[in-house]
């Protein structure tokens, strides 16, 4: 079922965004604010993901439907991220994505990756570390700045030796966001490959892999593509994939014709143009029909209306939890804000637990009400999606305001940090 939106309507306008949450019976059963952690699922991909188990329930599953429906969906995702369809794989999961682009690289004995190991999930960290124990490989970390990463710091981290640099378009703590593009110009003068996890960005942010001068993008569909564990896609810039020889060779990464299970030539048989050489397998044909009609929504929002009313949402929140005296990590939002909010004033190292004992009780005072929200490196955690709206905000600040109230003089401790 589609979404009844005019492509000509002010994508702003509160009528849009109510039509929108309707389609998400989840968001009536209390602020969710943890799309960071994974999305409510979009009804209209529960649909299609039934009517595929209905299917295969009674053997009338049409395979080459499905093929259909991978071609479909990796051109949607193309678009999302506007590049073409042949610079699109599907993976597993981010790692998947990361572990197959960085092994499929002809990688020399003292060759460096640059990361922000302090800032980055483990995802776009031990990659990385299992390609420098196999290959050889060094692993340059930069260290962060108050919880960003500085873009003057990856730069004067590349040198000569850099192969690549691996950077979050969106932290997943404390959810700053980060200057690709400028990074990129700067991979792209220097020969250096540029791969963004976009986790935390993809379905909400305005990603134009063109504009960030990305070589790759990873990103998985349970959070803003409001979807299913267990699917990931990856951009592979068209100039780039065609160097890269991957560590899997299946039927579908190389170009042929013909059946699915024709075997021409292994040892000869050209890569598949493109990304298209890394998808092995079949596919995830389940979380493939489920993505699909969640991303067909985004592209008849618009992205710059997604990203200006979610990050909107954020924005507010942030200023309203500000008035209450508690401490946002980063402060007033700005150039660094995101969909994500995250409250305290301590970056800690834990990834899901917290040493602040006002934090917690906030966490569980909220949690017990209905509001769902993550604890993520000693800070809370809130994310917003196109599901939520300024109820959300109004009910989520009421019940910090309450919890203020009744805890008197832990509270005002907490606001004094």
């Amino acid at each position: 079922m589609e979404l009844a939106l005019e492509k000509t309507m002010i994508q702003n306008e509160p009528s849009c965004w109510h039509a929108v949450r309707s389609r998400f019976p989840g968001a009536e059963e209390g602020p969710y604010l943890d799309l960071s952690g994974r999305s409510l699922l979009f009804e209209d991909g529960r649909t299609a993901l039934n009517a595929h188990l209905d299917a295969l329930s009674v053997g009338l599953v049409d395979k080459g439907a499905l093929f259909e429906a991978v071609e479909s969906t990796r051109a949607l995702f193309a678009d999302l991220i506007r590049c073409e369809p042949d610079e699109i794989c599907f993976t597993r999961n981010v790692t998947d994505g990361i572990a197959a682009f960085g092994t499929s690289i002809e990688w020399k004995r003292g060759d460096t990756v640059v990361i922000c190991e302090a800032l980055e999930h483990p995802a776009n960290v031990y990659p990385w570390f299992g390609i420098s124990r196999k290959f050889g490989i060094d692993v340059r970390s930069v260290a962060s700045d108050r919880g960003a990463l500085s873009l003057e710091k990856i730069i004067d981290a590349i040198d000569s030796t850099t192969r690549v640099v691996a950077v979050s378009a969106v932290s997943f703590a404390p959810g700053f966001t980060f200057p690709v593009a400028e990074l990129g110009a700067e991979c792209r003068r220097r020969g250096v490959l540029l791969l963004v996890d976009a986790a935390q960005a993809i379905g909400v942010a305005n990603i134009d892999a063109r504009q960030w001068k990305a070589d790759a993008i990873v990103a998985s569909t349970q959070k803003g593509l409001m979807a299913l564990y267990g699917l990931g896609f990856m951009f592979v810039r068209q100039e780039v994939a065609e160097t890269l020889k991957p560590a899997y060779l299946s039927r579908f990464g190389v170009d042929q014709e013909g059946h699915e299970a024709h075997l021409g030539n292994p040892s000869s048989d050209a890569y598949a143009p493109g990304a298209r050489r890394f998808d092995v397998g079949n596919y995830n044909y389940p979380g493939i029909v489920t993505v699909a009609p969640a991303i067909r929504m985004l592209l008849e929002l618009g992205q710059e209306q997604v990203e200006s009313y979610v990050f909107g949402l954020a924005r507010e929140f942030a200023n309203r939890i500000l008035d209450l005296g508690l401490p946002v990590f980063g402060g007033r939002p700005g150039s660094h804000s995101s969909q994500i909010v995250t409250v305290g004033s301590d970056l800690g190292s834990e990834h899901d637990s917290t040493g602040d004992h006002d934090m917690l009780s906030l966490y569980e005072h909220l949690s017990a009400n209905r509001v769902r929200l993550s604890i993520r490196r000693n800070l809370l955690r809130f994310s917003f999606h196109i599901y939520n709206n300024e109820s959300d905000i109004d009910t989520a600040v009421a019940f910090v305001a309450q919890w203020i109230e009744r805890h008197g003089s832990d509270a005002r401790a907490l606001t004094r940090t």
